[in-house]
């Protein structure tokens, strides 16, 4: 089997066998924005300066494409992730996330 098989394997049998109470979904939502949304924003973040970079030689649709509608969308959905995560800590723990 691949190491992606045996990752996904185990994760499925970790989940399977793990209670999930309040106290996991408010861990498993303060790592989504502790640890994988500035992942996320790191990578989006690259990709958007790659395009905006690469619509200096573009033309037409493909040059709107790669300044406006592909940055907007990847840090338009990026700020959402970060909104949202920031709320439901709040409303699931009463504390305010602070941003880095």
């Amino acid at each position: 089997m691949s190491k992606w098989t045996d990752i996904r394997d185990s994760i499925e049998e970790a989940v399977t066998d793990t209670k999930i109470d309040e106290q996991v979904k408010q861990q498993v939502t303060q790592k989504l924005y502790d640890v994988v949304l500035p992942s996320l924003r790191k990578l989006g973040d690259g990709f958007t300066d790659s395009v905006k970079a690469q619509s200096a030689t573009e033309t037409g649709w493909c040059k709107i494409r790669d300044a406006i509608v592909l940055p907007g969308i990847i840090q338009g959905g990026l700020w959402l992730l970060e909104v949202t995560l920031k709320k439901v800590i709040k409303e699931t723990t009463g504390v305010d996330v602070q941003t880095a």
